[in-house]
């Protein structure tokens, strides 16, 4: 079942300077990003003169902002511990990951910072978000991905970008919530209902992933990516909000990586989906564990 949300520090003093902290970081951010966006709208300017320079502009945009949320991050401290497989240094990939909450996205900004590629995230997001200034605005510069929720909509128009990316050899760190949404108690009911119907596993601790969308993006993407990160993000005494994550109440989370060769991944779709699926399975005994006993299995760690 779903975590319970974070508890929030019983001390008043605590809570009131960790919310100091968290008004002031926020305020920062939101300044710094305002003038991110000004700077990625005089970069359009050149456009017409090279637009590979446009997107290296926008990639040390983008990458600094997102840096600078993970440095404050830490100096907040929240403890980000990344533990599973080995991965090369600055590798094309496509991460998926369990949803849980906005911090979630946060969790990650940690380990493309490690990896060297940052600056080259592609989120898959809610169309709505690009009319949204400073976050949505910035997405829009960044090649990110809007999706409206409707398959026969976005399928072509998916399709089309993803392949503009290895047409063009664009650096990319692609991430993908592929369970379409953030876990809840009533969503989860609805999934663990669907997966029965279709003799598909319920899961404890993960909705169902969504395969279309997945199985696309490895078709657009097959030539252009070194692998697939899949990633579980586990939380500590419960899920925090983006204002608890703010405020540093997150003492720690933990990571978990494995990678997988985009060789390694099944070519025609039916398995490319059972794959994704056996993966899921994994990722929901990888959280039971970790939430009955405060780490990952032993067996599944390979690196600090």
């Amino acid at each position: 079942m779903p975590l319970n949300s974070l508890a929030t520090h019983n001390s008043t003093i605590v809570n009131i300077v960790r919310a100091v902290k968290g008004i002031c970081s926020l305020a920062f951010l939101l300044a710094v990003l305002l003038v991110c966006n000004l700077l990625q709208a005089f970069s359009a300017l050149l456009l017409p003169i090279s637009r590979p320079l446009v997107r290296v502009i926008n990639r040390w945009i983008g990458g600094g902002w997102w840096s600078l949320t993970d440095w404050l991050a830490e100096w907040r401290g929240i403890d980000i511990q990344i533990e599973g497989d080995r991965l090369p240094m600055k590798e094309n990939v496509l991460v998926i990951a369990n949803h849980q909450s906005m911090s979630d996205i946060a969790t990650l900004f940690r380990l493309a910072r490690r990896q060297g590629r940052i600056g080259d995230l592609k989120w898959f997001v809610k169309d709505v978000i690009k009319y949204v200034p400073g976050i949505g605005w910035g997405m829009i510069f960044l090649d990110c991905i809007f999706l409206k929720r409707d398959w026969k909509r976005d399928r072509q128009r998916l399709f089309h970008q993803l392949s503009r990316f290895e047409q063009e050899q664009i650096p990319i760190w692609t991430l993908s919530f592929v369970e379409g949404t953030r876990l809840r108690t009533h969503k989860l009911e609805a999934s663990q209902s669907y997966a029965q119907s279709k003799g598909l596993p319920a899961h404890e601790h993960l909705l169902l992933p969504r395969t279309k969308g997945f199985g696309l993006t490895i078709e657009a993407l097959r030539n252009h990516l070194d692998a697939v990160y899949d990633t579980t993000i586990g939380y500590v005494d419960g899920v925090p909000s983006i204002w608890q994550w703010a405020r540093g109440d997150v003492p720690r989370v933990a990571l978990h990586v494995r990678r997988y060769s985009i060789d390694e991944l099944p070519q025609d779709e039916e398995t490319l989906s059972h794959w994704l699926h056996t993966r899921w399975s994994e990722k929901d005994s990888l959280l039971d564990h970790f939430y009955q006993h405060d780490h990952w299995p032993s067996s599944s760690i390979k690196e600090e």
